[in-house]
């Protein structure tokens, strides 16, 4: 998917399906520095030029200090130009994520607790700026995994929703509909910086191994993904239920 209208057709679909944007709402933008999220920031700052949609964009880039732990150090600088050009303020937190993680719990499969205290340092901050939706740039890929994570290794049938509401925000995900493959090559297209792997246990992770899992079944069981996907719609599984038209 190198075309960036093709690319906002498959997000609004997702969108429209879910009632994910409301008039008026003011969006912050969980940016990692990787292609999900900054692609995810830019297809919803073209977004906001339909008349159909009336939104205020802000980004918030979590810092969890991996240096701290023998990882590498968070550069925003080039996330900041990004923003500068699209006219979207940008906030970086900087955090003790990475010790509470790594030293202080010593956790052994440290992504779950580190995505955990993430995101609610993201659910801070946007309350903080007045936001009452945060975005995600989780997309298809990261769905089937983790429903795949849930069923062979905790047991259970259940994924993360499109649309999450809490009581002061609302989470939503608009890539559910978008492959991780399409992603990059957006990416390179729409020259957006992608930061490089910082995190100490980056490629040695549970979610690794699914993904790879994953991607050598897609090859013998074509449309797998579309599968998962469509499977949780039609099962209406964890807020997988598309709004009435």
């Amino acid at each position: 998917m190198k075309n960036v209208q093709t690319a906002l057709g498959v997000m609004r679909r997702a969108v429209e399906n879910y009632g994910m944007i409301r008039p008026g709402d003011r969006i912050a933008v969980g940016v990692s520095g990787g292609k999900d999220s900054i692609v995810l920031l830019r297809l919803l700052a073209e977004l906001r030029r339909f008349d159909a949609f009336s939104f205020e964009l802000v980004a918030i880039c979590i810092d969890p200090s991996f240096e701290d732990v023998g990882g590498g150090a968070f550069d925003p600088s080039a996330i900041r130009a990004t923003c500068d050009e699209l006219g979207v303020p940008l906030t970086v937190v900087k955090t003790k994520i990475a010790r509470i993680v790594f030293e202080a719990r010593g956790e052994e499969r440290p992504c779950s607790l580190c995505a955990r205290l993430r995101r609610g340092a993201l659910n801070d901050e946007a309350e903080k700026l007045g936001c009452g939706v945060l975005a995600l740039g989780h997309h298809a890929d990261d769905a089937a995994e983790t429903f795949m994570m849930n069923l062979l290794i905790g047991g259970k049938i259940g994924c993360f929703s499109p649309v999450t509401e809490y009581e002061k925000i609302r989470l939503i995900r608009p890539l559910i509909y978008m492959r991780e493959r399409e992603i990059g090559p957006l990416c390179r297209v729409l020259s957006l910086p992608v930061a490089e792997k910082i995190c100490p246990a980056d490629g040695e992770t549970e979610r690794e191994r699914m993904k790879n899992t994953l991607h050598a079944l897609d090859k013998e069981y074509r449309g797998l993904y579309d599968s998962i996907i469509g499977a949780m719609e039609r099962g209406e599984l964890d807020g997988w239920r598309k709004t009435d038209k």
